[in-house]
């Protein structure tokens, strides 16, 4: 499995990648949470504003289950970009930098263009998940839509639509997998190298591919954590998100030498 991965940091000339414990995402989450409390005004600002728009979005999508659930999936795929500033305010609190909302979002400005190019991608993927969510639910689910605390109980928990549950389940976390891959430490990484974002996005691939365990761990406690936010009414998120985008910049400067 190493040899192609080396491959690839000769083809595209990245950075070395460091191998850790399958623990270490817990001690990047404590580092998060010191970072937020250090810089709680800031970071609150940001958990606050994404918590605001993921709650408008859900809302809109309350009565149409499958656009619901696409939504939800949305969160995950967008969460990267959607959590730059807080990667600016990390990153200047590491460098002993005057740290302010105002100072996170002109860091942002500077690297503008990279960013933009990797939101496409990901708002591609968004909209092919979209796309993919609703043709999973004309193929396999047969049923009346009703509203969306139903449709969970109904759909998920009833046992009456296994072929639709394990399709979307298949081709969600595949999809899910690959953005996940491909995104794991790209903003970090645009945001304190002077790099193009096909480099970070390899990066981020083989990042993910030298350290499977302490990636799966990672992304368990960011699905966890963002459905504990999902299941209080996006409260929870104006503190969730702002940890977790924390913590993503130290996962990438422990990871990336």
């Amino acid at each position: 499995m190493d040899k192609p991965f080396n491959s690839l940091e000769q083809h595209f000339h990245l950075p070395h990648i460091r191998e850790v414990d399958a623990s270490r995402p817990f001690e990047w989450l404590r580092m998060g949470w010191s970072d937020m409390r250090e810089n709680l005004g800031a970071s609150l600002s940001y958990g606050i504003v994404m918590a605001a728009i993921g709650y408008v979005i859900l809302s809109y999508a309350a009565n149409m289950p499958y656009l619901f659930t696409a939504a939800i999936s949305g969160f995950f795929l967008i969460g990267p970009i959607a959590a730059a500033g807080l990667y600016e305010i990390s990153r200047r609190h590491e460098r002993g930098e005057r740290v302010s909302l105002m100072s996170s979002l002109r860091g942002l400005r500077r690297h503008a263009d990279s960013m933009a190019y990797f939101g496409a991608f990901l708002a591609i993927a968004l909209i092919g998940w979209e796309r993919i969510s609703a043709i999973l639910f004309a193929l396999f689910y047969g049923g009346e839509i009703t509203d969306v605390s139903n449709f969970f109980r109904d759909v998920f928990l009833s046992g009456d639509y296994v072929h639709f549950v394990f399709a979307y389940l298949v081709v969600g976390g595949a999809l899910a997998a690959v953005v996940f891959s491909l995104s794991a430490i790209v903003i970090p990484m645009i945001m304190d190298r002077e790099t193009d974002t096909v480099t970070a996005a390899m990066t981020s691939l083989r990042a993910v591919g030298l350290n499977l365990g302490a990636m799966a761990v990672w992304a368990a406690i960011i699905v966890g954590l963002v459905m504990v936010g999902f299941a209080t009414m996006m409260i929870g998120m104006v503190i969730l998100l702002p940890l977790l985008g924390h913590a993503t910049w130290h996962a990438y400067r422990e990871l990336v030498h």
